[in-house]
């Protein structure tokens, strides 16, 4: 990996919301207009909204449904009703947000049908069509809708850190290199592989492997900003961490 984009990646961290946002900040803010909080909750939302509506899919809603469902609980999020009774939700944003759809699902099952939900809410641009192609793409389970929230919760995590990885490298130039070396962050036999690699990118094994050694480094670091950036505090981070992959090994 270049001098430069080690440069960048450091201009990225320092740039980034998910860096430097702490989601309990946007909590402190339900009440306020403090800056950068509304944009904050709203790039929280975008990033993680796909596995609320797996949730609500597996609890027997359809797709229409669990679609009006979603868009609805998020329009109140963003409005910030939602986090104005969080208090006590306070610790890992995955909890917190499911616990307030779980309140949220109930209510809306005591006054179904009494009013059309989301009138005049503002809404997230959220790609249902998609979510419901790769929902009915997965493989069906026998675990509670709690537990497979998790998987997706995990899932979503380890996409938004590849997106801002492939951010880096692209601000950098380097978007082949990238292409080529992230199949390699999940390959389990990798050294079978590094010889096609080096010769695509015109270096030798020895250089893609160091590369790779970066990336690594690079993508461990990303994901513990991910993770800080969603718990209480800087103590949850490895806690969560090991949590996560155990969600996603089981």
């Amino acid at each position: 990996m270049t001098d430069e984009l080690d440069t960048q990646a450091g201009q990225t961290r320092a740039a980034g919301v998910f860096a430097t946002t702490h989601w309990t900040l946007v909590m402190d803010a339900a009440d306020s207009q403090a800056d950068g909080a509304t944009k904050a909750l709203e790039q929280l939302c975008e990033t993680y909204w796909y596995p609320l509506y797996a949730y609500v899919r597996r609890t027997g809603r359809n797709a229409d449904e669990a679609r009006d469902l979603t868009q609805e609980f998020f329009a109140r999020v963003l409005e910030k009703k939602i986090l104005k009774v969080a208090d006590q939700e306070r610790g890992r944003f995955r909890t917190f947000l499911l616990t307030a759809m779980k309140n949220f699902l109930a209510k809306e099952h005591e006054k179904a049908g009494r009013q059309k939900r989301g009138g005049g809410a503002t809404h997230l641009s959220l790609d249902f069509q998609d979510a419901e192609g790769r929902y009915l793409h997965e493989p069906s389970h026998d675990h509670a809708p709690d537990v497979l929230f998790e998987r997706e919760w995990a899932k979503a995590l380890l996409q938004r850190v590849l997106v801002r990885l492939r951010e880096e490298f692209v601000a950098a130039g380097q978007r082949e290199r990238f292409d080529l070396l992230c199949p390699h962050l999940v390959e389990p036999d990798e050294s079978a592989s590094y010889a096609d690699t080096a010769a695509k990118l015109g270096l030798s094994e020895g250089a893609v492997k160091t590369a790779m050694h970066r990336l690594r480094a690079r993508y461990r670091d990303l994901y513990r900003q991910e993770i800080a950036a969603l718990v209480g505090g800087p103590d949850e981070v490895e806690a969560e961490l090991r949590h996560l992959f155990r969600t996603l090994e089981s």
